[in-house]
């Protein structure tokens, strides 16, 4: 493969750097972002300790003055070929009538106005190319509700309708744009700050549920749906364990 630069964001734990590392087996030069650089630098020394191509670069994906600078400096790396929006996150359980309004608006700013941000921001390179890639790492949050989950539903539904409406505009350009919707994923971190920390309700989330999803399965979904044929689109990929029918439906094995 010719010299190929992806860029994910949120690359530095769970799905993004997993992703990062296929994209880097994959022969993509990965430009590895999030806001958290110093975790970004230990997995770009792994990746390069590996012989993988990688760069870092810190970045706050809600700073729009921040990604448009990012945007300027493309012309460093070999072309962008593919963008992996996977900044994003879950605050509160919290039913419609009670929740912190501030807390809505966070997973708006990055689940949202951040997949824009960025897009809009790289879709000039991507397009340039001639065979772009745009991801959105949404969630089956996104394609139906919970109770407790109204405010991450709606960021992820934004996330989903950003997908859907980009795809439509698109339609005749060289860009493809695709949509990976995850169910029930353990990670170190999601439930861990969706419950602020709170490690007992974070572990509950899994209970019983012999095997969720890992950061791995995603990221091997996202590099085959990338790699494709340049003519083939994924445009909506709903990824659940076996045990989650629905997401409110989930079998989980008594305590023996």
């Amino acid at each position: 493969m010719s010299p190929r630069t992806a860029v994910v964001t949120g690359a530095s734990s769970g799905i993004g750097a997993a992703t990062a590392r296929k994209l880097a087996e994959a022969g993509y030069h990965v430009v590895l972002t999030a806001r958290r650089a110093d975790r970004l630098e230990e997995l770009a020394k792994e990746l390069t300790a590996d012989g993988r191509s990688v760069s870092v670069y810190g970045l706050d994906v809600t700073d729009r003055a921040a990604v448009d600078a990012f945007a300027a400096g493309l012309d460093t790396y070999p072309p962008l070929h593919v963008l992996v929006n996977n900044a994003g996150g879950a605050l509160g359980t919290d039913p419609v009538a009670s929740a912190d309004p501030a807390d809505w608006r966070a997973m708006f700013e990055v689940n949202v106005l951040g997949v824009l941000h960025v897009t809009q921001a790289l879709l000039p390179a991507l397009t340039a190319s001639g065979d772009g890639t745009v991801v959105v790492l949404s969630s089956t949050a996104g394609l139906a509700t919970y109770e407790g989950g109204g405010g991450y539903v709606a960021a992820k539904h934004g996330a989903h309708v950003i997908a859907e409406t980009l795809r439509l505009e698109l339609n005749g350009k060289p860009v493809r744009v695709i949509e990976i919707a995850p169910g029930m994923v353990r990670t170190d971190e999601f439930a861990l700050t969706r419950f602020r920390g709170d490690a007992d309700r974070a572990a509950a989330v899994y209970a019983g549920v012999a095997e969720p999803l890992t950061a791995e399965d995603v990221a091997d979904t996202v590099a085959w749906a990338v790699t494709r044929p340049a003519h083939v689109n994924v445009d909506l990929l709903v990824l659940r364990p076996r045990a989650q029918a629905s997401n409110s439906k989930v079998y989980r094995e008594e305590p023996r």
